[in-house]
């Protein structure tokens, strides 16, 4: 196992600890040259207590509303944050991702899903998504991030 990849994934973690989601508690840390350049967690666009929407249904939701998630996810979040402050250093980066349980404990990701970040991702030129899984931390190219994300079949 790659010792840096576990210490960004425990950076991600300490973001996600700052999420206020109330469905899912999620963070990430984008890497580039072994320093983070961008870091963040998933909660209500500006964090406004007044766009939370965490407990409706996706039900409630018209078809054409593609995103149904009421948080700005911790990657969208985290990759703002790096075009903001190194943005001459986003191309070719590392995004680390992790969700953790209400105790904070790692909780193990699913197959790639999110075509708004992995699209995201691909225009700024990220290079890796990392995640962590059950059998361990895998990185996956970002075009292939991009190409599971849109295969993705629950």
């Amino acid at each position: 196992m790659n010792l840096d990849n576990l210490k960004y994934i425990e950076e991600a973690v300490k973001e996600a600890n700052k999420s206020g989601c109330k469905q899912a508690r999620c963070g990430c840390v984008i890497v580039k040259d072994e320093k983070i350049i961008g870091r963040e967690f998933n909660s209500p666009p500006a964090e406004l207590e007044s766009q939370r929407r965490c407990f409706n249904s996706k039900k409630d939701f018209n078809n054409k509303v593609t995103d149904k998630t009421c948080c700005m996810h911790a990657e969208q979040r985290a990759m703002f944050d790096a075009l903001r402050t190194n943005s001459d250093s986003i191309k070719g980066a590392d995004l680390y991702f992790i969700r953790i349980d209400e105790e904070g404990i790692k909780l193990p990701a699913g197959k790639p899903y999110c075509t708004i970040c992995s699209k995201m991702a691909l225009d700024l030129g990220i290079k890796n998504f990392i995640l962590f899984h059950k059998q361990g931390i895998k990185v996956y190219d970002a075009r292939e991030y991009n190409n599971l994300s849109f295969s993705f079949e629950d």
